[in-house]
């Protein structure tokens, strides 16, 4: 049987496809406060913004390839049972084969309805627009969760990072929850892996855990080669 392998993803993992990042941008994405553009209350002032900007970043995602650190996640697969839980709303990680994925935060490529969070619907490359719904007659918006909303997947994840034989954190700062609650699930006996070009605060010093100080794609190309040569 595989051993078992557990990823958290981050911002930092797509930044080096190109796809722009909000954290330590003084709280702007692509020049729109966040609140704006994630969140409920930002929806309900002015969903024409909102749509527009999602809009815009699903084109951007369209030309964005995977990079080194998605391929070597999927390498790991020869070897070992990889399951990927990914904060990011793009498909980079599914782009570059990864079998087993969980977004915890929605996906861009997705609309979903208003009146039944369970009504999810692929774009396919195709935008949505203010009166575009659901087969119920409600509003589409983006499947993106937002800031103060609930995280779904969130029990699914908690139950693979129970069960993580090794857990390997990529490009996330590990300050946005729930997500960063995963890493206290995680068996204490089990090797735990950072990589990210930022010192964490706190976490180097828990136990078991390595700090691997680099960029997602080097970082994880060297773990992936140390562990299939094992």
């Amino acid at each position: 049987m595989k051993k078992k392998i557990v990823v958290l993803s981050g911002a930092g993992i797509s930044a080096e496809s190109g796809l722009s990042t909000f954290r330590g941008s003084g709280g702007l994405w692509e020049g729109h406060n966040v609140m704006d553009i994630a969140s409920p209350e930002g929806w309900r002032r002015n969903k024409e913004l909102v749509l527009d900007f999602y809009n815009q970043r699903r084109r951007q995602l369209g030309s964005a390839k995977p990079n080194e650190a998605h391929l070597s996640l999927v390498r790991l697969e020869e070897k070992f049972d990889v399951t990927v839980i990914t904060q990011n709303v793009d498909d980079l990680h599914e782009k570059a084969g990864s079998g087993k994925v969980i977004h915890l935060h929605g996906l861009l490529s997705q609309a979903r309805s208003t009146a039944d969070p369970g009504l999810i619907y692929e774009l396919n490359g195709k935008d949505i627009y203010v009166g575009d719904k659901c087969e119920l007659g409600s509003q589409l918006r983006p499947n993106i969760v937002w800031f103060g909303e609930m995280v779904p997947m969130m029990d699914k994840a908690i139950i693979e990072a129970l069960s993580a034989e090794i857990f390997i954190v990529i490009g996330t700062s590990l300050v946005v929850y729930p997500a960063a609650s995963l890493l206290e699930f995680v068996p204490d006996n089990s090797p735990k892996y950072l990589i990210d070009p930022a010192e964490p605060e706190y976490h180097i010093y828990r136990e078991n855990l390595i700090f691997i100080q680099e960029k997602a794609a080097k970082g994880t190309k060297e773990l992936a080669d140390k562990l299939l040569n094992l």
